[in-house]
């Protein structure tokens, strides 16, 4: 177990930490989350004896980390997967911390293969990708076979599959008794891997409780209901309705109505009274990332503000209208518009330039004379059917090409004029 007792931490006139107590418990894994510069880091170095702390003590099973017999057997941590000798290899540098510790070599060989570089065990640190570093960072964590982990940051630059087998990981240890203490800014992570949560603002601690519990706690479920659009007097007949039973009702963008203080079964109830169909009555409940959010939003130090592109914008020609704002643009769950296509006409990639640098030949993947490609007469299958009463357009036809003029025989060379002049 891990547990801090008025942990300060002070650089000059910066504190980085403020009196900070928490426990972190075996059986568990526990997330640390906190915004940039919260002092999450600081923390995870004072834990252990990398920084020694202003004021207060932290310790790992009742002894600071250096008095530890034997710590890397005991605690394995990833704080910074770079801090690996770029001219030594993966199974050299493994090696080397195994010898210092007592670690049998044997061991070395087993953390290449939990942690998929087996077949990279003989290259150089330096080659290696953000991915495979991260991964090199959990090999040495997990060589001493250690009861208390610590990994700050340790799905940055791998893959999803990458990413599903840390969260595995980190339940697999936990499920065996050990104690987990990970730090992550990925909210969607942690709300699939973690069971407690530690949040800290300001180097202050502002939570220390169940991801259920920090959830509830920071945010609001409610109800989203939707009318149908070509009926808007519905949408404002079921707002009142709900209104008078108690509810409150927010419009959202595309028309629908978000409810709470009513259950789903009342707000049924009422729209049936109401004479109110409805197209949509379904609940929501706010993710990790929404009450993460709403909590620290006062505690964030760097904040990044709208672009306003000044001094750089093209004056509008005589006449020009600015473009309207998009609704809905830059709100989440906001997508770009397909591209606008023509009635009857889909749309289709302006033609790769022909020639032996190209693009592909004609007939190799899906290029104009491969099998099973429309040909260019060929009606458009999924064309609009044309109006009643008037004929299909047809398919514009190119231009005919004008014939080339006939290559001329080059006229005989006269023989009364000097050969520099012919």
């Amino acid at each position: 177990m891990i547990e801090a007792v008025g942990l300060t931490k002070r650089y000059g006139d910066k504190t980085a930490v403020y009196n900070l107590s928490f426990q972190v418990r075996p059986g568990s894994v526990t997330g640390f989350l906190g915004p940039n510069g919260s002092g999450k880091s600081t923390t995870m170095r004072m834990i252990l004896g990398l920084d020694n702390p202003t004021s207060g003590t932290v310790t790992i099973g009742g002894y600071p980390y250096r008095k530890l017999p034997n710590a890397p057997r005991q605690v394995g941590a990833l704080l910074d997967a770079k801090a690996v000798h770029g001219g030594r290899a993966a199974r050299s540098h493994l090696l080397s911390l195994a010898q210092l510790s007592g670690i049998p070599a044997r061991r070395v060989d087993e953390v290449l293969r939990v942690v998929g570089l087996q077949d990279v065990a003989k290259k150089r640190s330096k080659g290696f990708s953000l991915g495979m570093g991260q991964r090199l960072g959990i090999a040495a964590a997990l060589l001493g076979d250690p009861q208390v982990l610590l990994f700050d940051e340790p799905v940055n630059g791998l893959d999803p599959e990458g990413i599903l087998w840390v969260r595995n990981l980190m339940k697999a240890l936990a499920a065996e008794g050990r104690t987990v203490f990970v730090s992550s800014h990925l909210m969607s992570e942690m709300a699939l891997t973690a069971d407690h949560l530690i949040v800290i603002g300001r180097g202050q601690l502002l939570a220390d409780m169940s991801v259920t519990d920090f959830i509830s706690a920071n945010s609001a479920d409610f109800a989203r209901v939707r009318t149908p659009d070509s009926e808007p007097q519905l949408r404002e007949k079921l707002s009142s309705a709900l209104t008078e039973a108690g509810g409150h009702v927010l419009p959202e963008q595309d028309g629908a109505l978000r409810v709470t203080g009513l259950p789903l079964p009342r707000i049924s109830d009422l729209a049936h009274e109401a004479d109110v169909r409805l197209w949509e009555l379904s609940p929501h409940q706010a993710s990790l990332e929404e009450a993460y959010m709403r909590m620290t939003q006062g505690a964030v130090d760097y904040r990044s503000t709208i672009d306003q592109k000044a001094g750089l914008q093209q004056p509008l020609p005589p006449g020009a209208q600015p473009p309207m704002p998009v609704p809905g643009q830059g709100q989440p769950g906001w997508y770009a518009p397909p591209p606008p296509q023509q009635a009857g006409q889909p749309f289709t990639a302006p033609t790769p330039p022909s020639g032996p640098y190209g693009g592909a030949p004609a007939g190799a993947y899906g290029a104009p004379g491969a099998p099973g490609a429309p040909s260019a007469g060929a009606p458009n299958p999924y064309a609009a059917p044309a109006p009643q009463g008037q004929p299909p357009v047809a398919p514009a036809q190119p231009p005919a090409a004008a014939p080339a003029p006939a290559a001329s025989a080059p006229a005989p060379a006269d023989p009364t004029q000097p050969k520099d002049a012919r």
